[in-house]
């Protein structure tokens, strides 16, 4: 069991109160779940063909955000001793003794039982099960079983986070179609090759906690290969959206230009795989795909 080391408490009622939420809210890793929440509102929009009912779609967002909230907190809690051995993690709550674990655990359940909740009220019974399925999934699967074990995981364990695409189309029409799982699969192989990049940046971190992340167990150059084959895949995917009729021109011709982009940022990185390149390939993946999916909703809301 790794020692801890407890932070000091601020003297101030107030203050102590703050920096209580403020380390909850944390567990929840917030900018994951921003990245998260892009592609919801955007599949609605699709899934509506125009602007969806707009209480709906903020019951949609909070309730994402607590199911996701409570994954990443279920997730910090599983992970407290392996992320205090990783520089990039060891500052977080659980790490440093901030929060008990068994406080953090139960508020990740709350979290997930507040989402499914919510969804199930104010949307519809799929998009609840949805939205929990892929906790279920990311915790057991990924986090529990995959990530350990081999490095492939992130491979596999990434459809949690493509997930919130099938939830915010559900939530609209009450099912699923092909469209939906287009942008599904679009997030589903993005995840990969924007994982690796990170995981490239913190190559020594993963080896030192004894996870299998690519770069560890491949090395550099394996990884950068698979971030260039997964690139491509992704945009493939992403342009196979025009030809189901829900989208336009607008659409294709932005996914085709961001695809250029994507691809030739993972076309560098195979020529320099260095730590820097490697985290601007990580940090515009993110612009990618929010963009991608706002070509998403700004095509159907002009035609």
């Amino acid at each position: 069991m790794t020692e801890v080391t407890r932070a000091p408490r601020p003297s101030s009622p107030w203050a102590r109160l703050a920096g209580r939420v403020g380390d909850f809210v944390r567990l929840t890793k917030p900018r994951v779940i921003e990245l998260l929440l892009v592609t919801t509102v955007p599949a609605m929009v699709l899934a509506a063909d125009g602007v969806p009912s707009l209480p709906l779609v903020a019951a949609v967002l909070v309730g994402g955000a607590l199911a996701a909230g409570g994954a990443n907190t279920i997730n910090c809690w599983l992970e407290r001793d392996r992320d205090a051995l990783m520089r990039r993690t060891h500052g977080r709550p659980l790490p440093r003794g901030e929060i008990e674990p068994v406080a953090a655990l139960w508020f990740g359940i709350a979290l997930e039982a507040a989402a499914f909740a919510l969804l199930w009220w104010r949307a519809n019974l799929l998009a609840a099960l949805l939205a929990v399925g892929a906790t279920l999934f990311y915790v057991f699967v990924y986090t529990i079983w995959l990530k350990p074990r081999s490095p492939q995981n992130i491979v596999v364990g990434g459809a949690a986070g493509a997930v919130p695409v099938l939830v915010g189309w559900a939530a609209v029409t009450g099912g699923l179609a092909w469209p939906a799982w287009i942008l599904f699969a679009v997030v589903f192989f993005w995840t990969p090759p924007h994982f690796w990049a990170l995981a490239l940046r913190y190559r020594e971190d993963y080896a030192a906690a004894g996870i299998p992340m690519l770069p560890v167990a491949r090395g550099t150059e394996a990884t950068t290969r698979a971030i260039l084959r997964y690139a491509v895949v992704v945009v493939a995917v992403s342009l196979t959206l025009g030809l189901t009729t829900t989208v336009g021109p607008l659409y294709v011709g932005a996914a085709a230009v961001l695809g250029v982009a994507f691809v030739g940022a993972a076309v560098h990185l195979t020529r320099d795989p260095s730590p820097q390149r490697a985290i601007r390939l990580f940090t515009f993946s993110n612009t990618y795909l929010a963009l991608l999916f706002a070509a998403v909703a700004v095509d159907t809301l002009v035609r």
